[in-house]
């Protein structure tokens, strides 16, 4: 019995050890590729979100769809998932092709990955932009600390990058970011510009300035100053903040 099976025993032990090998290539591969689907290098989200939830995780769902809040409104970054944060939600999927559920799961969440850097600045974006005001460096000098005028800055460049994309993903260029309180008082600037507090920037570009101020109008901008009001006929102004304070007299706003 033992010289019927002798013969054949190590072809059918090379065979099963190229089995074996191929499903180990397999599952490395899925697990890789899991991995890069489900993970970022700025923020990772681990659960779906929706209507009801509240933490960290919505907070920072919302600075990045705090760009599409509809025509005058604001979003409120609160960690709080309410009616606002899903229409905003709606709003970001239709304008990527994604379906507008208002439901932040694994389709929402891969483009806002692929949208962001690893310091979270959406792509088109960058911390340095946002802090011209006078060729300096950081967010220091200004009312508030660093941190806090460093997180205005990122909603700031968020809303920017849902400008950007509804102008059809052509560039948006600032001029002026972040000012510090001397840089500030150097060029002018008004005791309490947002440009104080990093929540603005001034804007030129491809689009006619006109153009700018109307479309900030739809991304969360409350104030928008633009040709017409005095000193700005050579940019347009967009600032974070929650009230809305628009004069652009040549664009008819």
């Amino acid at each position: 019995m033992s010289q019927i099976f002798s013969k054949p025993l190590p072809r059918i032990l090379a065979i099963l050890a190229l089995f074996a090998a191929m499903l180990a290539a397999t599952v490395t591969t899925q697990v890789v590729t899991a991995t890069k689907a489900h993970a970022d290098g700025c923020y990772t989200w681990g659960r779906t979100l929706s209507q009801g939830a509240s933490g960290e995780d919505v907070r920072q769902l919302q600075i990045r769809v705090a760009g599409w809040p509809g025509y005058g409104g604001h979003l409120a970054t609160d960690g709080a998932f309410g009616p606002a944060t899903k229409a905003a939600v709606q709003r970001f999927q239709s304008a990527y092709g994604l379906g507008a559920d208002g439901i932040a799961g694994p389709a929402t969440f891969s483009k806002i990955y692929e949208l962001q850097d690893d310091d979270c600045t959406p792509i088109h974006f960058t911390y340095a932009e946002l802090d011209d005001g006078c060729g300096g460096s950081g967010f220091d000098g200004g009312p508030l600390s660093e941190a806090a005028t460093k997180a205005n800055a990122l909603q700031t460049m968020w809303q920017l990058e849902a400008m950007r994309h509804a102008l059809g993903d052509q560039p948006l260029n600032v001029s002026s970011g972040f000012r510090s309180i001397p840089c500030n008082n150097a060029v002018g600037g008004a005791s309490n510009s947002q440009h104080l507090y990093g929540r603005s920037a001034d804007l030129v570009g491809v689009h006619s300035l006109c153009t700018l101020a109307k479309q900030a109008r739809n991304h969360g901008f409350g104030g928008i100053f633009g040709p017409g009001y005095p000193g700005h006929n050579d940019h347009t102004h967009a600032d974070i903040r929650t009230s809305n304070v628009w004069d652009a007299p040549n664009c008819g706003i």
